[in-house]
């Protein structure tokens, strides 16, 4: 079975990005929790945070961190809620971070959340849009 995050690293599967490099590609969740939730992969398929060569973890880190900001700046939220799981719960077996955009009183309690949909394409398009023009222009780590 192919993997689906490799696809959208390679291009072949339709994602909005919002970053791409190197190290990492970031798009936007297909379902998500709030819009602009976005998922940073690095660009190599590992499936666990163990897997990921430990010279990668902070480039790779440094593009989660990156994202982090350009959600809250995008969405004009008041924080962000970044995480992923190792294996238990991991719908797709490669490393994924997920960046949430969060705002008091959002709604979500505990780790039951439901997921949603764009209303459309341009919807997501232009979500993808505001996340990407609030990325610092600043250079990142090599790889």
């Amino acid at each position: 079975m192919e993997c689906i995050f490799c696809a959208a690293v390679a291009g072949t599967a339709p994602v909005h990005r919002v970053l791409a490099d190197e190290v990492a590609v970031a798009f936007l969740d297909h379902r998500p929790l709030f819009p602009g939730h976005v998922l940073v992969v690095p660009r190599d398929h590992v499936e666990t945070l163990s897997d990921l060569p430990p010279a990668l973890v902070g480039p790779f880190f440094a593009r989660v961190q990156r994202v982090a900001g350009a959600v809250e700046a995008g969405m004009a939220a008041a924080g962000s809620f970044v995480a992923a799981n190792n294996r238990i719960s991991q719908s797709v077996p490669h490393l994924h971070f997920h960046v949430v955009p969060r705002n008091p009183k959002d709604g979500l309690r505990g780790f039951f959340w439901p997921r949603t949909r764009y209303r459309d394409e341009a919807h997501a398009a232009g979500t993808a849009a505001r996340v990407r023009a609030a990325m610092p222009s600043d250079p990142l780590p090599p790889g």
